[in-house]
């Protein structure tokens, strides 16, 4: 790990002026840290988010669910607000990592990081929701721009993510063993305006499965999910999957979670 200097930020309006001067945050800490003890990432000044209670908590607003950035895995997959209003949500949060990631990393901190096969984008794209930042609202469909890519700015911090409630959702997974990273993951949700399908784990970054949901738009059955050919050029191909194995499972997981929500 190389040498760098701490700061704990008091505010969101210390933390973003920390980061105008070329701080990394730190929320959960659990992909930033293991960069940093490869070396992978090398951060001049850490600034450590912790300690900024506005950045926490769940709520209802509305028809709406409002996580703070800095609420961790486990108190999503547990909260009763999320279990009753999106329990594919709660779910999702459930089946990241171990028990030990799961007390420790964050929504915010995911969200930000934008691992490819992260599982909370999924949950973000597949419910249309709204990430807010100490300096705006983002949709769903603009956050994420590429593989660890988003559309914040250099000085700008996620504060909370507005999840609207969905008629029905579900999400399944393939999950790689070693890491329980998602090889594919595929998340459905009938809401206001129509079906979503969002895919993580097989492209660059999470995307949206149009075929998918035009199928399931004519008829929503698992077999309609199944029966889209998905095409595999722009999917990843590495020592766990080919693109072609990555595309076949988009299909089927979709199934299954269509399945899943009768």
């Amino acid at each position: 790990m190389y040498a760098f200097e701490y700061q704990r930020a008091k505010s969101v309006a210390d933390a973003a002026s920390a980061l105008a001067k070329g701080g990394k945050a730190l929320a959960g800490g659990q992909s930033l840290v293991g960069a940093m003890k490869l070396r992978l990432a090398n951060p001049g000044t850490i600034v450590d988010l912790s300690g900024i209670a506005e950045l926490k908590g769940i709520k209802k607003d509305g028809d709406a669910v409002v996580i703070g950035a800095l609420t961790t895995h486990a108190e999503v997959a547990s909260s009763p607000v999320v279990k009753q209003a999106i329990p594919a949500l709660a779910a999702l949060a459930e089946s990241i990592g171990d028990r030990q990631v799961r007390n420790r990393g964050t929504i915010g901190g995911s969200l930000a990081n934008n691992d490819p096969a992260a599982d909370y984008p999924a949950a973000v794209v597949g419910l249309g929701a709204t990430v807010h930042t100490n300096k705006r609202k983002i949709a769903a469909d603009d956050f994420f721009k590429g593989m660890y890519e988003t559309a914040l700015a250099d000085d700008e911090i996620i504060t909370s993510v507005s999840f609207p409630a969905p008629k029905k959702a579900a999400y399944v997974k393939f999950p790689q063993p070693a890491s329980r990273f998602a090889l594919v993951g595929v998340f459905v949700a009938q809401t206001g305006t129509g079906v979503r399908v969002a895919v993580t784990g097989a492209a660059p970054h999470v995307h949206r499965a149009k075929p998918i949901e035009d199928a399931l738009a004519k008829s929503f059955t698992a077999d309609a999910a199944k029966a889209v050919k998905i095409f595999a050029g722009h999917l990843n191909s590495d020592l766990h999957g080919s693109a072609e194995y990555r595309a076949h499972l988009v299909s089927v997981l979709a199934s299954r979670a269509v399945a899943a929500m009768a």
